[in-house]
């Protein structure tokens, strides 16, 4: 089968979702941006052909570049994993009649507002919400919401330009900094953990889910240049507290009618357990998330992704072994990494429960921890103990000091 894989290297995690189609025997062709020559060298040796395109958000030129390609190489299945460019994908698939998700069907899981819309009718509880165009539309959704409230873009992605608004001050305060967004979503901010539910399906069933939560909260982690955020994949994922999650997982997918691939939900639990619809997008969880779905359980769901999506089928044993986590660390001080404390002892404390260490070494240049998830390095762990993980953990969120200048 041979599979049209847009941005085939872009991302990081995109190199091991093309890697894994290769795999699995299809014979992949990138579609990108870049030249193949400029991929990384995972994402370079799956590639059996490359289509280098000016821009993928000339989606125009893109359609004509594909269908003259087309026209000489048989395509079987277009794939998308990469959220801003899911729309093209889907519209590929209708000018070349592929099977797939069409422009319809992929908008709900790009405009959080038609998102929401359609949870509403099926009766899940989504924030109260509304859409704004105008700063006169915004004003008038804030009264309607109420604060505190949410401010972000329709078809965001993460936290990126997402704002917290208590007051009629901050949002007129925040205005200015929203005038490259064209819509934004305004709705209800839910007081409570921040929790995902991630798949992979096939043909409208999941073949395998996961829950994480996040550790702050995720607009906390934006906010506080200090805190080392972390994620943590549950290894009990059918606890009876994370019970309204998983429900509430399975039925988002049945009302937007996703059939195949991977999906990354976000939920909030409030205090009094009531479960709350945060968002969700038809594409994997980012920030290496799915490597802690992996460790989790020793598993591969890039190549699993690619077994659902080209064969129809989830051949990878899942036996729930570990809690995993993720522990993001900035440094303190701006300019280059000068040194790197506390990591020696942390390594012969732990080091059966470390899984990988990728922190940026010293001499190179700081990242910019606002516009840059994984900021300046992250450390993966494991543990079947959710407390021991916890304190393990903190450790290196509070022992494990970076510093530039």
């Amino acid at each position: 089968m041979n599979v049209l894989m847009i941005s085939p290297g872009y991302p990081a995690e995109m190199q091991h979702f093309t890697r894994g189609l290769a795999e699995i025997g299809a014979t992949v062709i990138g579609l990108g941006d870049q030249p193949k020559g400029a991929l990384t060298a995972i994402a370079r040796e799956a590639v059996g052909d490359h289509i280098h395109v000016r821009s993928l958000a000339d989606e125009a030129d893109v359609v004509r570049q594909v269908t003259e390609y087309a026209a000489r190489t048989r395509i079987d299945r277009i794939e998308c994993l990469w959220e801003p460019y899911m729309i093209l994908a889907a519209r590929l698939r209708e000018v070349l009649e592929l099977p797939g998700m069409t422009v319809e069907q992929t908008i709900p899981f790009r405009d959080k507002e038609v998102m929401k819309d359609v949870l509403d009718a099926a009766g899940i509880r989504t924030p109260r919400h509304g859409r704004g165009t105008t700063i006169a539309e915004c004003r008038e959704v804030a009264e309607r919401v109420g604060y505190p409230l949410i401010v972000k873009p329709v078809d965001g992605a993460g936290s990126a330009d997402t704002y917290r608004i208590d007051s009629d001050s901050e949002m007129e305060s925040v205005f200015p900094a929203l005038r490259h967004i064209p819509q934004v979503t305004i709705e209800e901010f839910i007081e409570g953990e921040d929790m995902t539910f991630d798949t992979v399906c096939i043909d409208g069933a999941v073949a395998h889910y996961n829950i994480c939560r996040y550790w702050p909260r995720a607009l906390e982690s934006k906010t506080h240049e200090w805190l080392s955020p972390q994620t943590y994949a549950l290894r009990d994922v059918d606890r009876a507290d994370l019970a309204g999650g998983r429900e509430m997982g399975f039925a988002v997918l049945q009302a937007l009618g996703f059939q195949t691939g991977y999906t990354h939900m976000e939920w909030y639990r409030k205090p009094d357990g009531e479960v709350v619809f945060g968002e969700i997008g038809a594409r994997p969880p980012g920030v290496r998330t799915v490597d802690l779905i992996n460790y989790a359980s020793d598993i591969d769901t890039y190549r699993g992704w690619a077994e659902a999506t080209v064969q129809s089928r989830w051949t990878q044993p899942v036996e729930r072994k570990y809690n995993s986590c993720w522990v993001v660390k900035r440094a303190q001080g701006e300019g280059r990494i000068q040194r790197i404390d506390g990591l020696a002892p942390l390594l012969q404390e732990n080091s059966e429960w470390i899984c990988d260490i990728d922190l940026l070494p010293v001499g190179s240049p700081r990242r910019n921890w606002k516009a840059t998830l994984i900021s300046d390095g992250m450390i993966f762990l494991r543990h079947p103990d959710l407390q021991r993980l916890e304190e393990i953990a903190d450790g290196f969120a509070t022992r494990l000091q970076m510093f530039a200048g």
